[in-house]
């Protein structure tokens, strides 16, 4: 008997990849060595004198090439301290004054009211007189010309 066969086509060559696994760059440091609370130099050497100075602290800003000095951590306090009293202290006088604030401006005012309207009188007074010292002086100045 003859069983048909199926005929299949040659496979394709795929290249084989060799995958190497990544390798992480680790960051090293130097070990500080921190050396015993007891640490004392030998009896035979003299303690060397530095007159170096620690450089102070700063903060480099990267965009401006500007290094900034850091105030040290004393001046940082009392300057926060400060600012802090002042705000309270002026938000508490504040809330204090402003009643006393209103009560001398009303004061004020009504006495200045007062002042206007005295002022207002007096103006319109002044100009009722006016045009009867006006007549006078013309009368007077009538019968002076005809003598």
């Amino acid at each position: 008997m003859d069983i048909p066969r199926a005929t299949l086509p040659k496979a394709l060559d795929i290249p084989q990849i060799y995958f190497r696994p990544p390798t992480p760059d680790v960051p090293a440091y130097k070990p500080m060595i921190i050396p015993p609370a007891d640490l004392e130099r030998p009896e035979e050497t003299e303690a060397e004198e530095t007159s170096e100075q620690p450089e102070p602290p700063s903060l480099k800003i990267p965009v401006l090439d500007i290094k900034m000095p850091i105030p040290e951590t004393a001046v940082v306090v009392t300057a926060v301290t400060t600012a802090v009293v002042a705000v309270a202290t002026t938000s508490i006088t504040q809330s204090l004054f402003e009643p006393i604030k209103k009560k001398v401006q009303k004061q004020l005012q009504s006495k200045v009211d007062a002042w206007k309207k005295k002022r207002k009188e007096k103006d319109s007074s002044a100009n009722l007189k006016t045009p009867q010292k006006i007549k006078n002086t013309k009368s007077k100045s009538s019968e002076h010309s005809s003598d």
